[in-house]
């Protein structure tokens, strides 16, 4: 009985020496552990994950047949709890950062580490996973602090829970689903607020597949069949909140579509904040190019390239955007890039010639002259100037 409760442990190193004497110094019973299986390469780890389901796997970076960043994908893809210490033999910090993003819970060098290092953190670990999985609640939070911090380009492990909720909680009988962006400013209440407005039971249709994003916004999938009760719902809501706006990606079919939704959601609302319209404010060419600026931020647009790719001619094209936008095209690109400039130089610590890179002006130098003939300061000026009053007010 008790063995059956043992943390699982699988070990992948091409190196004998080292999975052996992993296996003989470390005391796994104390943490309730016990290795299952070790592989000496990275395919043979996989097979040996699919067979035991281990809880932790401690894995070399650097392996045959395959590495183990990409055994670390594939191991979150199908179990995101599983706890994760990747190996090297050197200081290979750009693989270990890829890791870690991926969801690895740690970094080892194997010609340096302490085994009060590794035992450190089997300690944590063991607590983590004998402690009960979150009520929904702390589901929620836990889905919008990785879903923030993957919008914001911190980590990359909300993908992997994307695929994991679509082969669970958003299954549905393999349906096609529909991820529905809802934003409730000015309406005095949260998605949840209102939809208790409406006096339905409707925890059938929401529960576990709301994710909160701040005080204003959330997501929400509905799987096909769901989709009428959905938009009626919306429509209910909207005829006591007229502030209530949603918008609809669908229908999404797996893992990687729901992903790009997600992505196309969040870029749209994040262009509503800065100019304060959407997608139905302005004609559906002008909205089509101005995604397509923010999209690509480096990318040098003329007129008449943008133009071709919204289906206009450019005298057309630049008569409406005007119209629409209320600047002329240079006059919108100048001010994009300049309100790019100032959030790189102000949130980042990229250097001078990163960001003139990703805002498509060139190198450092011209970029500096720019930015001075824009602002009246230098780049470095401004940055030090935000910085120290950020500091202030921290």
């Amino acid at each position: 009985m008790e063995t059956a409760k043992k943390i699982k442990v699988l070990i992948a190193d091409d190196e004998s020496i080292v999975r052996k004497g992993l296996r003989s110094t470390i005391a796994w019973e104390r943490f309730g552990m016990e290795v299952v299986a070790d592989a000496p390469n990275g395919l043979k780890a996989w097979e040996a994950f699919l067979e035991y389901r281990p809880e932790v796997v401690i894995t070399d970076i650097v392996m045959p047949e395959m590495d183990g960043i990409e055994l670390s994908r594939r191991v979150k893809e199908v179990e995101q709890r599983t706890k994760i210490v990747l190996l090297s033999c050197h200081r290979d910090f750009e693989y270990a950062q890829q890791g870690i993003r991926l969801g690895a819970s740690g970094y080892l060098l194997k010609t340096a580490f302490e085994d009060e290092e590794l035992e450190a953190m089997l300690e944590q670990f063991r607590q983590e996973l004998q402690s009960p999985p979150p009520a929904d609640g702390q589901d929620g939070e836990r889905l919008e602090a990785m879903l923030f911090a993957w919008l914001s380009g911190h980590h990359e492990k909300f993908p992997a829970e994307l695929a994991r909720l679509r082969g669970g909680t958003w299954h549905f009988n393999g349906e096609p689903l529909h991820l529905y962006l809802i934003r409730t400013a000015d309406c005095g209440s949260s998605w949840s607020g209102l939809l208790l407005g409406t006096g339905q039971d409707v925890r059938h249709l929401c529960e576990g597949t709301v994710i909160p994003y701040g005080e204003e916004y959330c997501y929400w999938a509905v799987p096909e069949s769901l989709r009428g009760t959905a938009e009626g719902l919306l429509v209910e809501c909207k005829s006591r909140c007229g502030k209530l706006k949603w918008s609809r990606k669908g229908a999404l079919q797996d893992a990687g579509e729901l992903k790009e939704a997600f992505q196309s959601l969040h870029k749209e609302a994040e262009l509503e904040r800065i100019y304060g319209v959407s997608g139905e404010d302005w004609p559906e060419p002008i909205w089509k190019a101005v995604r397509l600026l923010h999209e690509n931020p480096a990318a040098d647009w003329s007129a008449s390239q943008l133009a071709e790719r919204v289906g206009l001619s450019r005298s057309h094209f630049s008569i409406l955007f005007k119209k629409a936008v209320g600047d002329s095209f240079i006059a919108f690109q100048y001010k994009r890039k300049l309100r790019l400039a100032s959030a790189l130089l102000r949130d980042t610590g990229l250097t001078m010639q990163e960001i003139a890179e990703r805002t498509g002006l060139g190198d450092s130098k011209y970029f500096s002259k720019w930015f001075k003939r824009c602002t009246g300061q230098t780049p470095s000026h401004y940055r030090s100037q935000q910085k120290g009053e950020a500091s202030r007010t921290d």
